[in-house]
């Protein structure tokens, strides 16, 4: 544990975050040392993510098994408390030995970095990551606690990213990455040096300031060829006999999750890979977040064929679409599982958005618009840093030009432009 009682060599983050008395740094490779409710007091009030920044998900993902030493994600949670032993400020935080399951990729890095360096003994793996494992869920990373004001807030942010970086040179790691990480915070991070990325994905927005009344209302905000390829998708799916049952919260009983799960596994197997997680860890999450989950669950002839699982945080009212798996092919069953099912319920349920999930262009055309993600990342020797940044500026410049031809791609109608 370190001390940070009083401005020393720990620079400007150390001098504001003095600002909260006697904040000290804590690092935790066991999650049972960090009192649940006390990191959620830090997650309820943020815009979005908050169902997978809770505590009880994140510890279902490690003690299952799903992320977790043995599968290259070591959990290092860091921790920033105050005088009282409050937690005023946190971060979810792994010590990755290889780059899946994260959505944004530095496999090129990683490469470059052992070719010019593995000879002196340099390795780039193992690296600090701070993520939600295996999902592209925007939303903050630098948790601080909503009783701090807002130049309080912003220092223990600062200290969390200088935190991060001191512990890649004290423990000889190459790198620190805060990855899908607010606006704000990436900009934070690159007044301290860190290089930013930029991404995109898709979302759909509810209508403002009148909500869709229904599905056809949303439908008929789109142009025509958009709303008429939607209708011909759904139909392929009515006409194979496919019907859907909605399960929400509590009525999502043991069996129902047993049968994602299976439906969910079903989809690496194809690939030949294993699951990122683990039967035990949907069996641990049902129980600990029972309010968090809407499933749909695809019939053909009185038999479950697919199931779609859909992650909502009731209070902001977002949802994430994340999981999917069939057991039979149906044409066009997955475009109605995972978009018009979900996008139905959340039009019928006042939700004000719908988070499609990483990559995926053909979201596009139905009705989910881009989103720009941030990721930021602390590179430790000067030489990879220099070109990493080169690279980075390249790829912004073609990710804005993306970004400009898919705006000019809009499905819906001019009159009907979703914020």
């Amino acid at each position: 544990m370190d001390r940070f009682d009083s401005v020393g060599a720990q620079g400007e983050a150390g001098a504001q975050a003095s600002m909260v008395p006697g904040l000290t740094v804590h690092w935790h490779e066991d999650l049972a040392q960090i009192p649940a409710g006390a990191w959620d007091e830090l997650v309820s009030p943020l815009n979005g993510g908050t169902p997978f920044l809770r505590m009880a998900l994140l510890k279902a993902m490690v003690d299952s098994g799903s992320a977790c030493g043995e599968t290259g994600w070591a959990p290092l949670f860091l921790t920033l408390q105050d005088e009282h032993g409050r937690i005023v400020g946190a971060c979810p935080l792994f010590l990755k030995r290889h780059s899946y399951g994260e959505y944004v990729f530095d496999w090129a890095w990683a490469d470059a970095h052992d070719r010019a360096l593995a000879h002196q003994g340099q390795r780039y793996y193992p690296k600090l990551l701070s993520a939600v494992p295996f999902s592209p869920i925007p939303g903050q990373r630098l948790l601080t606690h909503p009783g701090l004001s807002a130049t309080q807030q912003r220092a223990v942010r600062q200290r969390l990213l200088s935190t991060l970086a001191e512990r890649c040179k004290d423990q000889g790691l190459s790198s620190a990455h805060v990855l899908f990480l607010s606006e704000a915070e990436a900009l934070l991070a690159r007044e301290q040096g860190w290089l930013v990325r930029q991404g995109v994905q898709f979302h759909w927005q509810n209508r403002k300031p009148e909500p869709f009344a229904d599905f056809d209302d949303f439908l008929a905000s789109l142009q025509r060829d958009k709303r008429k390829k939607i209708q011909q998708e759904r139909r392929k799916v009515r006409d194979a006999g496919v019907s859907f049952e909605v399960l929400q919260g509590p009525q999502i009983q043991q069996a129902d999750w047993d049968f994602f799960a299976r439906c969910y596994a079903q989809t690496y197997h194809e690939r030949g890979q294993q699951p990122y997680l683990s039967d035990r860890f949907w069996q641990q999450v049902a129980g600990a977040l029972p309010d968090c989950w809407v499933l749909f669950v695809a019939s053909q002839n009185g038999q479950r064929i697919a199931a779609a699982l859909l992650a909502i945080d009731p209070v902001q009212k977002v949802a994430y679409g994340r999981y999917w798996g069939a057991l039979a092919e149906v044409s066009c069953l997955h475009f109605e599982a995972c978009y018009y099912q979900p996008l139905a319920w959340c039009i019928t349920n006042g939700m004000r958005r719908f988070e499609g999930g990483a990559q995926g262009e053909h979201k596009l055309t139905r009705g989910l618009l881009p989103a720009p993600t941030w990721s930021v990342h602390w590179l430790e020797h000067e030489g990879l840093r220099h070109a990493v940044a080169d690279f980075l500026m390249r790829e912004t410049l073609g990710i804005d030009q993306y970004k400009t031809e898919l705006g000019e791609r809009s499905p819906f109608k001019p009159e009907d432009q979703c914020p």
